[in-house]
């Protein structure tokens, strides 16, 4: 659980007054990458032994996997077809996803940041906590800000045509709030290391890691193994905007339909898209994401739909883009075709996904 013993020592460092983005953790050296605020939230793993803190996360990640599985049963099916039992058996399948493995084989805490947007976003408009999830889930990891802007681009949308856009606004300045309220948290209580954050290491990409890591499941991974180069640099930054425009447009059209789940997931696919650096267990999303589309084939039919849900999760659970050369030396930058390929699976997969939402949208259009 190496992600997770480099939370404990983030969690020694700031008990100890050290330095938060000077450390260097366990045998491989990783740095602390996530905002100050994450760190203090690790501060209890000190209080653990390392035994009892590994038996604790694993145990704490399969009911996160529970949690999650049945806040995105919810969501495609509604409250009253959400029951315990099916997220039970729908647990059992998915814990065998590549991405969910790996969260509890590193310790890692992506289900706590995907079961705080879930959640959040399935609180009903106006909900006095609508935003805190978010907003939390934010101030850990960067990355869920994007739901934030998901939500200001459907308020906006609403206004424009007349609609309820109240709450939607609220449900966004709720979680920039919170973000905001947890951030200056951090910045009271740890002030040089925030400061260090927000001016400096929050722009350097390639502390994280190299960027054609093959783990490096991002559009900037996918380019830097294509151009065999470790900054794809402009190339990324034009195909990340057209992306981002594009999977937030996306969403917001299907948030406008009241296709709840689909918006979620193309803003969350959007986000993976985009990020410097998605690492394979960042897409945990990808549970439902199945779970959506073999709601869809049980609604509309079709061996075609029925084959995408096999070819989704047959993606997710093959762990292909570790059949490829990969590791010291920096393997990945001599991949051939098919090896590009088989450690693009799941960015081939997220902009599938975003083509059908968008496609979704011109059938509505044109209906």
């Amino acid at each position: 659980m190496i992600d997770l013993m480099v939370y404990r020592a983030e969690g020694e460092t700031v008990r100890a007054g050290g330095d938060l983005y000077a450390l260097r953790a366990t045998e491989a050296h990783l740095p602390t990458t996530y905002p100050p605020f994450a760190a203090l939230l690790f501060t209890p793993l000190t209080l653990l032994d390392t035994a009892a803190m590994r038996t604790l996360a694993t145990l704490g990640n399969l009911a996160l996997l529970i949690a999650f599985v049945h806040l995105s049963l919810r969501m495609v099916h509604g409250d009253r077809h959400a029951r315990v039992e099916g997220a039970l058996w729908a647990s059992a399948l998915v814990v065998w996803c590549e991405p969910v493995w790996t969260t509890l084989r590193y310790g890692q805490i992506n289900l706590l940041l995907a079961v705080l947007v879930l959640w959040d976003l399935s609180r009903r408009p106006g909900h006095r906590w609508a935003g805190v999830g978010i907003g939390v889930a934010a101030a850990i990891k960067l990355t869920p800000a994007l739901f934030v802007v998901l939500l200001l681009l459907t308020g906006a949308a609403e206004a424009a045509r007349r609609g309820p856009w109240r709450p939607i606004v609220r449900h966004a300045c709720v979680a920039a709030a919170s973000f905001a309220g947890a951030t200056l948290l951090a910045a009271a209580v740890l002030p040089y290391d925030s400061w260090r954050f927000w001016t400096r290491m929050v722009f350097e990409a390639g502390r994280v890691g190299l960027a054609e890591d093959t783990a490096n499941q991002s559009l900037r991974g996918v380019l830097a193994r294509l151009l065999h180069t470790g900054e794809p640099g402009a190339f990324w930054a034009l195909a990340a905007s057209v992306t981002g425009a594009l999977g937030l447009a996306a969403a917001v059209a299907a948030a406008l339909r009241g296709e709840r789940a689909w918006a979620v997931l193309a803003c969350a696919a959007t986000a993976l898209l985009v990020s410097p650096v998605s690492w394979s267990h960042h897409w945990v999303w990808c549970v439902p994401m199945v779970l959506l589309l073999r709601a869809e084939a049980e609604r509309r039919g079709g061996r075609a739909r029925w084959a995408g849900v096999g070819a989704v999760y047959l993606v997710f659970c093959s762990y292909a883009l570790w059949w490829v050369p990969h590791g010291a030396g920096r393997l990945e930058l001599g991949q051939n075709y098919g090896q590009m390929t088989l450690s693009a699976l799941y960015v081939v997969t997220a902009f599938t996904f975003l083509w059908v939402a968008v496609t979704r949208w011109r059938t509505s259009r044109t209906a």
